[in-house]
């Protein structure tokens, strides 16, 4: 492989020195043989090419992967274990530790070992995949460790965007003279808007919660009844909870990343990829509508935009904006944005419940410190039942004092919201 990072894997690169890092943990019982876990990551980097590039910036600074096939084993760096609660400062030091991008591999594991409960923490840059990319090498990698034997059949990858592209359009002259005049007009608009600012730089801070077995089955439960959906609740609930907290700072806004691959047919559902499209969305705040008349008015408008999405012109058109990437970055680092926070439904995690070699306890949303000046970030899962939320910030954009009121009142909400109508008879 040698090509250039799309725009989408660009953004996420940020630079050599300090690309946005993802790190999936899970908790686990049992005595985990290193050999195996070793031989499980080699199965990884040998199916997946991007565990097997470096990235090489060519005389302008643009960056490219490239194969690389003398790299180095993705590697495990064991720590002793102390207290169930290591690895949230593990992860949030994970943030902040760069790869070698020169070297690679892209990938490590960070082993939080005891006699016989372990945390296994993933960790990769966001240039390399999505939250379905580092879900996929997660799983692969537990059912590495359980089953020596496990085939993991390599894929090829794409060494163009065009390979993802209809021939429609790239045939199109007045789409491509279009893609290229947006993209210099954004330059100088994101040039304009960015002008003498400056990042501003805040160690970040990590949240992390699950809610009961019972809240988590009755809120599932209530959703269905009420004809909407369990990303929808937490939306709203988030977005009011952020009104009440923080009522003159609230926007009533919320971004969500969308998975390309149910657009680009290309790209499998266990193939590593880091561009997600986004849509932005609000909350009814109507006092004449209830809680689940705004959840359904929120499930509906999100589908509308998802359906509106045209991926391949997203993807034709990100290639126009990589002489503007510098200034896009920069204008992350140092604008607020009209968001409250940026929301990933991660769902139910396809993760095996039972392995034949250790049980895997619990899994913990993952998370990734993005140096954004509006860094607040919620990312939501499903895991044998258990809804678990990761949320995190900085302090110099969120106080972390903001952050749990903030937790405790949606918290609060779904609660509430969550009653079964037929045994309590409450309106939601």
């Amino acid at each position: 492989m040698n090509r250039k990072l799309t725009v989408g894997e660009r953004v996420m690169y940020v630079s050599s020195e300090a690309p946005v890092n993802c790190i999936f943990p899970v908790k686990i019982k049992g005595q985990i043989n290193q050999e195996r876990l070793e031989q499980a990551l080699l199965k990884l980097q040998l199916k997946h090419p991007l565990l097997r590039v470096v990235i090489r910036e060519d005389e302008k600074g643009a960056p490219y992967y490239v194969t690389d096939t003398q790299i180095a084993p993705i590697p495990i760096d064991i720590r002793e274990r102390y207290t169930n609660d290591d690895w949230q400062q593990v992860s949030v030091d994970e943030w902040y530790r760069p790869f070698e991008v020169t070297k690679g591999p892209l990938a490590r594991v960070v082993w939080l070992k005891s006699d016989m409960v372990s945390e296994l923490l993933l960790v990769c840059p966001h240039c390399i995949c999505d939250g379905s990319s580092i879900l996929t090498l997660l799983r692969e990698l537990l059912m590495g460790l359980d089953n020596p034997l496990l085939d993991l059949p390599p894929y090829p990858s794409f060494e163009n965007v065009s390979e993802l592209l209809p021939l429609s359009l790239l045939g199109n002259k007045k789409f491509k003279l279009r893609a290229t005049v947006i993209g210099k007009i954004a330059g100088v608009v994101l040039w304009l808007k960015t002008r003498g600012l400056k990042p501003v730089t805040s160690r970040g801070y990590l949240l992390n919660w699950k809610l009961s077995q019972e809240l988590s089955n009755t809120l599932v439960y209530r959703c269905k009844e009420e004809g909407t959906s369990l990303f929808a609740a937490i939306s709203v609930a988030f977005l009011e909870a952020f009104r009440q907290v923080r009522p003159s700072q609230a926007h009533n806004k919320l971004i969500c990343p969308v998975d390309i691959r149910r657009f680009v047919p290309e790209i499998a559902q266990d193939e590593l990829f880091a561009f997600a499209p986004i849509v932005e969305l609000s909350a009814d705040t109507s006092a004449l509508n209830d809680f689940w008349s705004k959840t359904r008015s929120f499930k509906n408008d999100l589908m509308a935009k998802i359906d509106k999405i045209n991926i391949h012109e997203l993807l034709y058109m990100g290639e126009h904006f990589h002489s503007s990437l510098p200034r896009m970055v920069t204008f992350l680092k140092t604008t607020e944005g009209t968001h409250d926070v940026t929301l990933s439904n991660m769902g139910k995690l396809h993760l095996p419940e039972s392995f034949e070699t250790f049980e895997l306890e619990t899994v913990y949303s993952p998370s990734a410190g993005f140096p954004w000046r509006n860094p607040n970030t919620l990312v939501a899962s499903t895991y044998k039942g258990l809804l678990d939320f990761t949320f995190i910030s900085n302090e110099a954009f969120l106080p972390e004092s903001d952050a749990r009121a903030i937790q405790m009142k949606a918290i609060s909400i779904l609660q509430e919201k969550s009653r079964i109508k037929q045994t309590y008879g409450v309106k939601g």
